[in-house]
């Protein structure tokens, strides 16, 4: 009895949602060109990032070397926007990673994806508060916080200083109804936003190429003395000076913060319903506009470590402060301006993908049904408006910046290695027509001699692929994301590693052999001949690299960060065991 039960949970656990031409049946218009898809995935990733992510990052993190940083992190970034361009041809419908995982990997899995992306779209929503607070409250010389602390009560400063950030939200739920308003008017809006925010950084770029000084990239102990820090020795938190001030684990940490600013290239894949060529403008839009952020951040960091030496950028400071380093101060008040705006317009483009995402797995039954009214309903939309706005509210009101960006980024990094799975095993399933599970019905007619062998996992004998090869690569891939994680732990966290260590290393080759040895069983077995418009090319080995560079670079997080992720967690497993796994209407 208890084998039946846990066989029953199991078999719940990893059911998969089949797509039918009628998943959709309020589909929206397809007005949205390659040119719209781009500038709603620059408008949407170049923001807090740019404009106070980058001082943070060099001040605390990485120094200079922030460019590395960002190099990394756009790379990263590029191979699971190949991954999620692919999917986006392959499932072209709305719901992004979630539905994705939930066609191919199973329930359980999709649930992990959408809660993670929820905490993702929040926690954003929650850093554009915070940012646009400290940005505002700077351009008036700090009087807001400065009269919040000395008039109200000095015992609780940090606190009541954080009221201003609760108006903003306020601002924001306002926006968040408009979305439902005038869709054409604010992808026009956010284009031309997008325009002007990419001038004024320009102008940043080639401010700091000429006024900067390249001896700010490489310090020496006697630059401290005549700063009067008396030396590398008194610097504490702020490294030893040069290019990389703090080391090669400065930088890796930098990567793992650095990867939130490319994050918003997925927010184009939600709006794959809407594009009036998906199959052409989703990568396109993809990697156009990846390319673009990269060269913003890049130009953008580099300015700023030329203009201002990495140890002289002040907490909570913003990118215009560095003009009055150099004594721009009417540049100051320009940028600062285009800056409160361009975060005004940036928020609508995450707005649409949290009601969409709470709307699916609603219909799903993943979460309660009231919640998939959201869009059907007249006061709904208000209500859920309202229970959004609270989450963020809590977040910006009791998280800093640099906390609610690394929890972005966890739950950014999990969804991509997702979505690169997904990839590796959709592209060798048997193919489903017409709504019909055709993998069960061949199963079901599957002669009873075909038993899998040694043989058959490196020589299969059919060249298009069937229900048992596409097991293997489940199974494979399944056990190659494990020892990916092994991995990325061992090489994390085992400081015998770089000693020496025989203990370290020996682990480390051994995992390396076995994940080598399965990725040629998966390497060997067919993959599907259905023509699409994009593939992800060198299968499996490019989903299989980003997958090991997300969760390496999720390891660098720190334990408070893990701390709240866990907890988040926690909540949605409760949610999902206690009501979605029972009313799931994934049969």
């Amino acid at each position: 009895m208890l084998c039946q039960a846990l066989h029953r949970i199991g078999r719940k656990l990893v059911r998969r949602r089949m797509l039918e031409e009628d998943v959709n049946e309020m589909a929206p218009a397809r007005r949205l060109t390659t040119l719209d898809l781009v500038a709603l995935g620059v408008g949407c990733t170049v923001g807090v990032g740019v404009f106070v992510l980058s001082g943070e990052v060099a001040r605390d993190i990485t120094g200079p070397s922030i460019v590395i940083c960002l190099l990394v992190a756009s790379l990263s970034s590029l191979l699971a926007g190949l991954c999620y361009a692919e999917f986006g041809v392959q499932v072209p419908y709305a719901g992004s990673s979630y539905l994705y995982t939930y066609v191919t990997m199973g329930e359980i899995w999709a649930f992990i994806t959408g809660w993670n992306l929820i905490i993702f779209f929040v926690a954003h929503t929650a850093t554009v508060a915070r940012a646009w607070t400290l940005a505002f409250d700077n351009l008036l010389g700090n009087q807001i916080s400065q009269t919040l602390h000395e008039n109200i009560s000095p015992n609780v400063p940090q606190v009541l200083g954080e009221i201003l950030g609760f108006i903003v939200v306020g601002l924001m739920l306002l926006f968040m109804e408009l979305l439902t308003l005038r869709n054409r008017w604010i992808f026009l809006v956010s284009k031309v936003f997008t325009m002007v925010k990419l001038l004024v950084l320009s102008f940043v770029i080639m401010s700091g190429f000429m006024k900067g000084d390249l001896h700010n990239w490489k310090l020496t102990e006697e630059d401290y003395i005549k700063a009067g820090l008396n030396g590398t020795f008194s610097l504490g938190p702020l490294g030893s000076g040069g290019f990389v001030p703090f080391g090669f684990k400065g930088i890796l940490r930098g990567v793992a913060t650095c990867f939130y600013a490319f994050i918003g290239f997925s927010i184009i894949v939600t709006r794959v319903e809407e594009a009036q060529n998906p199959e052409r403008s989703i990568p396109m839009g993809i990697v156009i506009s990846l390319l673009i952020c990269f060269f913003v951040y890049f130009g953008v960091s580099a300015a700023l470590t030329l203009m201002v030496p990495y140890y002289q950028l002040r907490p909570r400071s913003t990118l215009p402060e560095a003009f009055l380093h150099i004594g721009w101060a009417t540049a100051y008040y320009v940028v600062t301006f285009v800056f409160l705006c361009s975060l005004s317009v940036s928020i609508f483009g995450f707005m649409f993908p949290i009601r969409n995402l709470i709307y699916m797995m609603a219909q799903d039954s993943l979460l309660f049904p009231v919640l998939a009214s959201i869009q059907t309903s007249t006061y709904m939309p208000n209500v859920s408006t309202v229970i959004l706005g609270i989450v963020v509210g809590i977040l910006a009101f009791f998280f800093g910046l640099t906390d609610l960006l690394d929890l972005m980024s966890v739950g950014a990094l999990l969804a991509y290695s997702l979505v690169a799975l997904c990839v590796l095993i959709i592209r060798y399933q048997p193919e489903r027509r017409n709504g019909v599970k055709e993998a069960q019905v061949w199963e079901e007619n599957r002669p009873a001699a075909e038993k899998l062998t040694l043989q058959q996992l490196f020589f299969p004998g059919s060249p298009t692929p069937t229900p048992l090869s596409g097991q293997v690569v489940y199974v494979c891939s399944s056990l190659l994301a494990l020892l990916l994680t092994l991995l990325c732990l061992v090489l994390a966290h085992w400081p015998g590693l770089l000693s020496g260590d025989p203990g370290p290393i020996t682990v480390v080759v051994l995992l390396l052999v076995l994940i080598t040895g399965i990725t040629g069983v998966i390497w060997r077995q067919p993959q599907s001949s259905t023509p699409l418009p994009f593939k992800v090319p060198a299968l499996p080995l490019l989903p299989l690299l980003s997958i090991f560079v997300n969760v390496y670079l999720m390891m660098q997080m720190t334990a408070a960060t893990w701390t709240r992720f866990g907890v988040w967690m926690l909540i949605g497993f409760a949610m999902y065991l206690g009501y979605g796994i029972q009313h799931s209407l994934v049969s």
